[in-house]
């Protein structure tokens, strides 16, 4: 059954507060919609028999497992040269802040949101994520052995056959609201923050969508390396990363240009709305120490 966004937004909301019945203002107050859309939603939701009494029914829940997320697959494969003198020894994702490690934040999140399949694509001292397994088993690790050799579109190629209903996580972010990586996505999409003007990778947005990806800008959405492929999606970039791999320069690439560059007209990425209070990209030594005054020697 395909859900409109709006039906989507309502199942999701009452699986997250299971056993609990909620009036049509509550439900308004915890979604987000109007009243009115909720009065709507509700009568369709109810002749579908995927809600009574205000609750989920097992064909509600059952009408939400196509947009189940069924993987995730952390890109670690990186030397994170700007960190150095920390990652001469340590992977940089592997780095821990005030005590843990930057990883965890992610996989914690990942696990709380009962993905069961996480992959995990390293390079530079792999042996070093072993060490993760003790408190996440359910890691599958993939090995890049070109990743000093390229840039990250080649963990990306390693990891090309599982992006189907899957959460891309570069492994360097910070996560501070775990809720970002929720349970169920409805469609394609790209973290991004809204930014009056940034330096860093950001997008430019039309009607919801990424229409471009590019380096610095004003008033566009700065990039985080979070994204969500839905299966027709994650199964057509397993063919455009082999091709962009493949071509003159293609192992210079970053994997997020796949989609958003090379053949931006195939896919329709939305931008999935945070806030720099959610999460965070640690890039530089100095970041490190402003993080974490442990490190100020």
């Amino acid at each position: 059954m395909e859900l409109s966004r709006v039906q989507f937004d309502v199942l999701v909301f009452l699986e997250s507060q299971e056993n609990q019945a909620f009036t049509q203002r509550s439900l308004a107050g915890g979604t987000g919609l109007s009243v009115g859309t909720i009065n709507k939603t509700m009568g369709q939701l109810k002749d579908l028999a995927l809600v009574k009494n205000n609750r989920l029914t097992p064909e509600g829940r059952q009408a939400l497992e196509p947009y189940r997320v069924r993987r995730a697959v952390f890109l670690a494969a990186g030397f994170g040269s700007r960190m150095v003198p920390i990652t001469l020894n340590t992977p940089k994702p592997l780095v821990r802040i005030k005590g843990v490690r930057i990883i965890d934040t992610l996989l914690d999140a990942v696990c709380a949101a009962g993905i069961e399949e996480i992959y995990l694509v390293r390079g530079y001292l792999g042996e070093q994520f072993d060490q993760l397994l003790y408190k996440y088993p359910r890691i599958q690790f993939l090995e890049n052995p070109i990743y000093n050799e390229s840039n990250n579109i080649s963990s990306a190629f390693c990891a090309r056959y599982y992006l189907k209903n899957a959460y891309v996580l570069e492994s360097d972010l910070i996560l501070y609201n775990p809720r970002l990586v929720a349970k169920y996505q409805f469609a394609t999409n790209y973290l991004g923050a809204a930014t009056e003007r940034t330096d860093d990778w950001c997008f430019e947005v039309k009607n919801g969508c990424i229409s471009r990806l590019k380096i610095g800008g004003k008033n566009c959405f700065q990039m985080f390396g979070i994204s969500y492929w839905s299966a027709e999606d994650g199964a057509k970039m397993a063919e455009h990363i082999l091709q962009v791999f493949e071509s003159p320069g293609g192992r210079e690439r970053y994997w997020d240009e796949v989609a958003l560059g090379y053949f931006s007209k195939e896919y329709r990425v939305e931008v999935r709305e945070c806030s720099f209070e959610d999460i965070a990209e640690v890039d530089t030594f100095r970041e490190l120490k402003k993080l974490d005054p442990g490190y100020r020697g």
